[in-house]
């Protein structure tokens, strides 16, 4: 039976399609609209707000030339990544995951697996194109650089956002003007995604987690796993005594030996109660534990700790442990998850307010997206902002050498040298196991 979801997408592509055919074939909102192939651009000539930042120009000329330095300094760092996943990836030979899938290439929240389709992505996902697009703008007019229009790009939802500069005035600026006004499109994204992960880590500081004794795991071969115990569930009652503590949980296990049967209540997601005869295990070695009471073979869910550990993440290193996140399978992951997703885990904290959570996760993903986009775009290779900017820069340092003919050869030679390393890490998998 064919998913509903799947019929939406067909009567909404189909409804681009329709509307876009009209709009083109009829040349209708001329002013508005304009068509980059498949993909509809709405735009507007009303832009000339981002003029009032041209009061601010020695403090935004500093902001420019400070994403100058920052995107020099991560395309670098990007190329240097590039050559070490390349020697690690020939070493290794390791077989294609879900990360090389296609549709795992884009961005594009919903079409890739690990990205979700929620408002919170989507929001941080628009929000994301137009930081970027409007530090552009606003560098453009601090250097005198007219600003055409500006806009939405759309093919069936928005992909994107563009601001158009006078192609003649940015020709007739000076190079630190050009550098200065492609910079600032890569700082402001890098410095929007660090300060959202900042606040994600204070924030989170807000959250009381739950007292209740949650159940976030079993031991396989133990009492509760053998019993068939869903996790994560809620340990309601034993015996018929209310448990509202793991600690009280822990008080009646003291006064049991291994061999010894109890009924476990245990309250699943959904609020059910399902009872669970346990025979009770003896403690194991390799747990270090010498106490002789029984053991249920249980683990519970720390929700202090994961407080605790997403406070500690307020660090270039737990940055990048959260920029990888949405890739990160592992169990010592999936209790952070609550940062960006609408985990069931959620349930075991008491937000200081409602939409607290619907915050977070938008301080994540427009934390995760713009750090992504900063990052991607601070490569030195066509169109590229890193490109640009390295370009320019080439053409500057030839140029005092008298060998400025050389310079639009090795920038096509780093551009092919990058495009070609991206393409090896994504299909060498593939070809190392045909």
């Amino acid at each position: 039976m064919t998913s509903p979801w799947i019929l939406y997408i067909i009567a909404l592509i189909f409804t681009y399609i329709v509307i876009s055919a009209i709009i083109k074939k009829r040349n209708l909102f001329p002013n508005h609209i304009v068509f980059y192939g498949p993909i509809m651009g709405i735009k507007t000539e009303r832009v000339g707000f981002f003029d009032y930042f041209q009061r601010f120009s020695r403090i935004l000329q500093a902001y420019g030339t400070l994403g100058v330095v920052m995107t020099i300094l991560v395309s670098i760092g990007m190329v240097v990544m590039l050559i070490l996943s390349l020697d690690v990836l020939f070493t290794m030979q390791p077989e294609p995951t879900d990360l090389h899938k296609p549709q795992n290439l884009l961005l594009i929240p919903g079409l890739n697996e690990f990205v979700p389709s929620t408002f919170a992505v989507w929001f941080a996902f628009i929000l994301t194109l137009v930081v970027h697009e409007f530090g552009h703008a606003i560098l453009c007019r601090v250097e005198r650089i007219k600003v055409s229009c500006m806009g939405l790009l759309m093919l069936v939802i928005p992909i994107g956002a563009f601001v158009e500069p006078d192609e003649k005035e940015v020709q007739e600026a000076t190079s630190g003007a050009r550098l200065r006004m492609y910079g600032a499109g890569i700082a402001s994204n890098i410095i929007t995604g660090l300060l959202c992960f900042g606040l994600i880590t204070v924030c989170i500081g807000f959250v009381t987690p739950t007292s209740e004794p949650v159940v976030a795991g079993v031991y396989q071969g133990f009492p509760a796993a053998n019993a068939g115990m869903q996790t994560p569930s809620t340990i309601f009652a034993i015996n018929g005594e209310r448990t509202p503590t793991s600690v009280a949980v822990s008080e009646i296990l003291q006064s049991t030996e291994p061999g010894d049967e109890i009924t476990i209540s245990v309250r699943d997601q959904s609020g059910e109660i399902h009872d669970y005869l346990l025979t009770l295990a003896a403690w194991p070695e390799e747990l270090g534990s010498d106490s002789t009471s029984g053991f249920m073979g249980v683990y519970y869910h720390n929700g202090e700790g994961v407080i605790q550990a997403a406070q500690s993440l307020f660090s270039p290193i737990g940055f990048l442990y959260l920029l990888v996140l949405p890739f990160n399978q592992s169990p010592s992951a999936e209790q952070l998850r609550i940062l960006g997703f609408d985990s069931p885990n959620l349930q075991y904290y008491e937000a200081p307010f409602p939409g607290f959570w619907q915050m977070i996760h938008i301080f994540f993903w427009l934390g995760f997206i713009s750090l992504a986009v900063g990052l991607f775009n601070a490569l030195p290779m066509a169109p590229l902002d890193g490109g640009l900017i390295f370009r320019e820069g080439i053409e500057k340092i030839l140029s005092r050498f008298g060998k400025e003919q050389y310079a639009s050869s090795l920038y096509s030679a780093v551009t092919s040298t990058i495009l070609f390393m991206l393409l090896a890490i994504l299909f060498l998998p593939y070809l190392f196991h045909i």
